[in-house]
């Protein structure tokens, strides 16, 4: 008997629960996922933050293309001069605050966070390490280590040692800041612990603390950067600049890449004693670092971050009047709302694909869910989406 996909999937894919959504793709395109028979689900996740130009965006389908055809991967990062990656670089550096100017080309954020984790340690020559509860920053032991959330992490202690996890928000908590920190790593907003925004100033005394110590302040950007929250990094919104930014996700337009960016001084520590101080074989990869490029322009081109508020808006706008809705938040395309506590979440999860929408939680606060759609979308589809999911909330 000839096994189906979805036999297949169970069968050789290894899994993470045992409740997987299980739903088969054949395309994608826009803001929808299309299955093999017909069904259509208007995806309001990006891929978690990734398709911010949408799937299969037209332009950078034929970046991909046009450096298929050039070449693809010839030796590891850093050794030779790659167009693709030159240009992305450049392009990114013209983005950013002045002081970030030297890039280093990985594959996701995970391992951005522990490329900026090792940095900041060489180069203070310290040891400890702060970041803050409710924090995600990647799945690889050092990321892990820096989880702000003991239930996911204690099955694989020991971790890294010389982390302090601080709470964010809390003012007091940033004197645990000293001359022994290299770092300090935060999302300037928080993600998966429920789109936690810094509040009353506290990012900019987080900065004056790290100015005062001589510690390195690292802002994760992999989910709320390239255009998610109205600004094109979500730090803009607080006019707080970091050392060093992490990204991935949404900079490689649906190809796999990440990067952490720090001024040349600071990156130039992995360069000697030891020399080949953070190596990576496909980092910077030239197909996903043309679609990189790509996707940049189209954010541009399409002024896809000065319309991310008001849709974001007309979600809040729309979706808060539902009676299930108890409040919604958030900045661009990136809101939270929280529903009655009495709804099963990964009923909601699950049923919301009955109704041709998919939707995601939040890993860290519960009885809530994410409106993190493509930045293409429209207001006829914000209507589409609020229709489905409020259908979903009738029925639970």
């Amino acid at each position: 008997m000839i096994e189906t996909n979805r036999q297949m999937f169970m069968r050789f894919v290894a899994q993470t629960s045992y409740t997987p959504l299980n739903i088969e793709v054949e395309k994608a395109q826009g803001v929808y996922l299309y299955g093999p028979n017909g069904e259509k689900y208007l995806d309001t996740v990006s891929g978690i933050s990734v398709a911010n130009v949408g799937h299969c965006h037209p332009k950078v389908v034929e970046a991909v293309k046009n450096q298929v055809d050039k070449y693809m991967h010839l030796t590891v990062y850093g050794e030779f001069i790659q167009c693709p990656q030159v240009l992305l670089a450049k392009k990114m550096v013209e983005l950013l605050p002045e002081n970030l100017n030297s890039v280093f080309f990985v594959n996701s954020g995970s391992e951005a966070t522990d490329g900026s984790i090792k940095l900041a340690k060489r180069y203070t020559h310290r040891p400890e390490v702060v970041a803050f509860k409710g924090a995600y920053h990647g799945s690889t032991i050092g990321a892990m280590s820096v989880w702000g959330d003991e239930y996911f992490k204690s099955a694989y202690r020991p971790l890294m040692p010389g982390v302090k996890m601080l709470r964010f928000n809390n003012f007091e908590d940033l004197q645990q800041i000293t001359d022994n920190t290299a770092c300090v790593l935060t999302e300037p907003i928080q993600s998966e612990g429920g789109l936690n925004l810094p509040e009353n100033g506290w990012l900019t005394k987080l900065r004056e603390r790290c100015n005062e110590t001589g510690t390195l302040l690292i802002f994760d950007e992999v989910q709320m950067g390239w255009g998610r929250t109205g600004k094109m990094f979500g730090f803009e919104n607080f006019n707080v600049v970091p050392d060093i930014v992490n990204f991935a996700k949404g900079l490689g337009g649906g190809m796999p890449i990440g990067a952490f960016v720090a001024n040349k001084k600071i990156m130039e520590a992995f360069c000697d004693n030891p020399i080949l101080g953070h190596i990576t074989t496909f980092g910077g990869h030239p197909v996903s670092a043309a679609a990189a490029l790509a996707n940049i322009n189209v954010i541009l081109d399409e002024n896809l971050v000065e319309s991310a508020n008001d849709k974001g808006d007309y979600f809040e706008f729309l979706m808060k009047k539902h009676s299930k809705v108890l409040r919604t938040w958030g900045l661009g395309l990136f809101r939270g709302v929280e529903v009655d506590h009495n709804i099963d979440m990964f009923k909601f999860l699950h049923q919301s694909l009955n109704h041709g929408i998919f939707t995601d939680l939040f890993i860290f606060r519960q009885n809530a869910f994410r409106f993190a759609p493509p930045l293409i979308i429209n207001k006829s589809q914000i209507e589409e989406a609020v229709e489905k999911i409020s259908a979903t909330l009738d029925e639970l």
